[in-house]
């Protein structure tokens, strides 16, 4: 039987920096929303004049927040007066298999019934932080970004309404059947072959990620005369989609 196929989904954010954590939190919270299937309590979280729901998990939004916060920490560090920055979040999901067992060897020495995860989907946000150069660009930005946070939203109930069968079975009783991860600049890691950890590898990383919120942001990215022309180019399109909308 071959493998299911690991789907990846990308999101392309466009923000000011007074919005940035606000609008990033929601997209994260609304993934999760259709990907965490424990029994939760209702909650939600508003944003731009949009009601997007919220998991209320105590170790998944501490997660996020320092996921978020480490974001906007590179990006803060990054960003320049002519362009603004770019950054970058990964979000995983995984089930729990057994690992095939290594022979006689392997059950003497225990690794023979250990546990490994395996990724069963990705989702990438792409996040560009724009610094409008005047009052008039910060006042457009600032309308255009409810209605792009929006369409954000939908295209993610459409992917999860649309795309099923990849989702594995659950076959464990754990109150969370698939652990998850988010990265902050994850493209190294997806670019390798790396699908699958331990199930000790997933606690560490949890771990590190949890107490790495007052880590330095990575060195900033080279902000070259192309980089600066897709920012003038993306600030163009928002600004068209707003005068379309007001006519």
């Amino acid at each position: 039987m071959e493998p299911r196929k690991r789907p990846e989904y990308v999101l392309e954010v466009l923000a000011d920096p007074t919005c940035v954590k606000d609008i990033v939190r929601g997209i994260l919270h609304t993934i999760f929303f259709h990907r965490y299937f424990p029994s939760m309590r209702p909650s939600t979280l508003e944003v731009l004049d949009l009601t997007l729901p919220v998991v209320a998990d105590p170790e998944l939004e501490t997660l996020i927040e320092t996921r978020v916060g480490q974001l906007v920490r590179q990006l803060s560090s990054t960003s320049s007066l002519s362009g603004g920055s770019r950054g970058e979040l990964g979000v995983r999901f995984f089930e729990k298999r057994r690992r095939k067992s290594s022979g006689l060897g392997g059950w003497l020495t225990g690794t023979g019934r250990s546990e490994e995860e395996v990724c069963w989907e990705v989702w990438k946000l792409k996040i560009t932080l724009t610094t409008p150069r005047t009052e008039s660009e910060r006042m457009t930005l600032l309308r255009a970004e409810g209605p792009a946070l929006q369409r954000t939203a939908m295209s993610i109930v459409k992917i999860v309404n649309r795309d099923k069968d990849h989702i594995p079975p659950i076959t464990t009783s754990e109150t969370n059947p698939f652990p998850y991860d988010i990265l902050l600049n994850p493209q190294a890691e997806y670019d390798g072959k790396t699908v699958s950890r331990s199930v000790a590898e997933s606690k560490a990383d949890i771990e590190q990620g949890l107490s790495s919120s007052n880590d330095e942001a990575p060195e900033p990215a080279a902000r070259d005369s192309s980089y600066q022309q897709q920012q003038l180019e993306m600030l163009k399109r928002t600004i068209e989609h707003v005068h379309k909308v007001d006519d």
